[in-house]
């Protein structure tokens, strides 16, 4: 992370995307997915590849976005989208999963959905926290399980990008910062 902005620069703070509770989600969501695929899945079935594919990405954009905050806020915004469009192209691949297998996928009000918001309510949620619906030797939880969690991410990457455009909205971009730190300098001579 640097912050120029403290020595009288433009650039803001930036970086810190592991302190991103999406980011946090979406690395139980990779490491998940990947147990998932090697577990239930045939050793060269190509929907592992799409599907462990889908869950870096939607990792790495977070990552990705939080760096390139600190020149373009447009740049931001369309990365973290594009991690909330890989994370609902995974979305659809666990309930394929679920459709072809006829395993249910459950509704908010079943029980272990209603589990998963308990355990979702952890602070500090890791990899363990989920591990044992995860592992699961039955796949309907285990896909369910990660199913929620794509959801959960999907739903808080929504709200990271609603708050972007405000800060855009209400600081503005590079351009108007560098003018803005240009002007300051100048007037402060």
């Amino acid at each position: 992370m640097s912050n120029a902005n403290e020595a009288g620069g433009f650039i803001p703070k930036h970086g810190g995307y592991r302190s991103l509770i999406s980011y946090q989600k979406a690395e139980i969501i990779y490491d998940g997915t990947v147990f998932f695929c090697n577990r239930f899945f045939r050793k060269y079935d190509r929907t592992i590849d799409q599907m462990v594919q889908a869950a870096r990405s939607g990792k790495q954009n977070i990552a990705e976005a939080s760096m390139a905050s600190a020149t373009s806020k447009e740049t931001e915004i369309k990365l973290t989208n594009v991690a909330r469009a890989s994370l609902e192209e995974l979305m659809i691949d666990y309930e394929d999963y679920l459709r072809i297998h006829k395993l249910e996928q459950w509704s908010r009000t079943h029980p272990y959905s209603i589990r998963f918001d308990e355990l979702n309510q952890v602070p500090n949620a890791t990899y363990q926290t989920y591990q044992k619906a995860i592992e699961h030797e039955n796949p309907e939880i285990s896909a369910n399980f990660l199913r929620c969690l794509v959801n959960v991410t999907s739903y808080i990457l929504g709200k990271q990008i609603k708050a972007l455009e405000i800060a855009f909205i209400n600081e503005g971009g590079l351009r108007e910062r560098m003018t803005r730190a240009r002007l300051n300098k100048r007037n402060n001579k």
